[in-house]
């Protein structure tokens, strides 16, 4: 049971002849003495008010042209009056133009090169400033105008990226969404690799050396409980693209840090997570495709049940062997290799190893936390090259799979 991990005024007078020379008699002060105004001597005739009263002012009558006129004055100072104070106060305020920037900004697509780092979560305002602080735009202000105009602004990844200096906002934005200019400095940590592997692939994609991670003290390390301050099993693999000036133990801490996150995702409680880890390494390491993971979590349940005449609660796994021995490329183990005297020798001892034989991914995690029904106890990869798997109920069925191992082996002798 083995093999390798894999968003207008109107001018014309419509007055009439009588209004008109009743306008001329006004403002010319022409009377007739024919005119005679009664109201005036009885005015002038009238007893003095008793004491305690007023008198009514008498109301004079208005030249409507006058009135008109002032009316025309008074909208005239209204209008120039207000575009006065537009203009003063439009000085303080931001101008609108359909949504395009209107802040201070950059012409083109700017000179030269900067390298510019987005962290991961930064939302617009951050990525304006540090566009800002490296002189790639001009202002806050007309960057975020465009980004919030473009949809696709979502889509900017966290990262290094090679930018210009004095770039319009709008070639800026267009840069950023042009992976092109991105900086890839991912490192993909497989499925299935022990820690030693992890180390090793870690320090050729950043450039540090094996013994700088083997320096790194688990205890300093945030790890969780389960892992009792070992690495192995909770490093979880990934693509993980680090800043350039990330330590080894940052690194690691980042890895560790995922799983937590995958393993609270997943519902998986501290008490249990020990266990499910341990299991899950152990499906990662013999199944090769993502549909077989199940049944060979199955098989790891059905084999630790008490009372199993047929197993005696031993796992029997080969890729507990080849953990021991840190070996990769052959298929199957020796008798030699299973004699081993190990706590990781599943063919020696019963139940679970002491812990996980190496860094399972979350397929792997789902399956030994929902293993498929079935009543399998046994499953041999007859064909390592193509990972074909056959599940077995009983020993004689197994038997029968395993000459099939066996043939392929004789097929394909460098590789057993």
């Amino acid at each position: 049971m083995s093999q390798p991990p894999h968003e207008d005024w109107d001018e014309h007078d419509v007055r009439g002849p009588a209004a008109r020379s009743t306008f001329e008699d006004d403002v010319l002060g022409l009377r007739r003495v024919s005119d005679h105004d009664e109201s005036l001597a009885d005015e002038m005739l009238a007893p003095e008010p008793e004491p305690g009263m007023f008198r009514p002012r008498r109301r004079k009558r208005r030249n409507p042209v006058l009135k008109v006129l002032a009316l025309i004055l008074a909208g005239c100072l209204f209008v120039v009056g207000g575009y006065y104070a537009v203009t003063s106060v439009g000085g303080l305020l931001p101008e609108i133009s359909g949504g395009a920037p209107t802040a201070d900004d950059y012409d083109g697509n700017g000179t030269g090169e900067v390298v510019v780092e987005i962290p991961e979560g930064a939302g617009g305002g951050q990525i304006a400033e540090i566009l800002v602080q490296n002189d790639v735009v001009a202002s806050v202000t007309a960057f975020t105008s465009v980004l919030q105009a473009d949809p696709r602004s979502a889509s900017i990844q966290p990262g290094t990226y090679r930018m210009a200096e004095h770039m319009s906002s709008a070639s800026a934005l267009d840069r950023l969404l042009d992976g092109n200019y991105r900086e890839i400095n991912g490192v993909t940590i497989r499925e299935g690799l022990w820690v030693s592997e992890t180390f090793a692939l870690l320090a050729e994609a950043t450039g540090n050396e094996v013994s700088d991670y083997e320096a790194v003290d688990p205890a300093s390390l945030d790890l969780p409980e389960a892992a009792d301050g070992r690495l192995e099993g909770y490093l979880f693999p990934s693509t993980y693209e680090f800043p350039p000036d990330a330590t080894p133990q940052q690194q690691l801490q980042t890895m560790v840090d995922q799983g937590k996150k995958v393993y609270a995702e997943l519902g998986i409680e501290e008490s249990e997570l020990h266990d499910v880890i341990t299991k899950a390494s152990i499906v990662q390491g013999e199944g090769m495709f993502a549909e077989d993971l199940p049944k060979v979590a199955r098989v790891v349940e059905n084999r630790l049940l008490p009372g199993n005449s047929e197993t005696n609660g031993r796992l029997q796994m080969d890729s507990s062997i080849h953990y021991i021995h840190q070996e990769r490329g052959r298929a199957g183990t020796t008798e030699a290799q299973r004699q081993e005297d190990s706590p990781y020798n599943t063919y020696l001892y019963p139940g679970l190893p002491p812990g996980p034989i190496n860094n399972p991914g979350e397929e792997a995690i789902r399956a030994a936390q929902n293993p498929e029904p079935g009543p399998w106890l046994y499953f041999v990869t007859i064909d390592p090259s193509t990972g074909q798997t056959n599940f077995a109920e009983t020993y004689e069925e197994h038997l029968a799979n395993q000459e099939l191992f066996l043939q392929w082996c004789e097929d394909n002798p460098d590789q057993c």
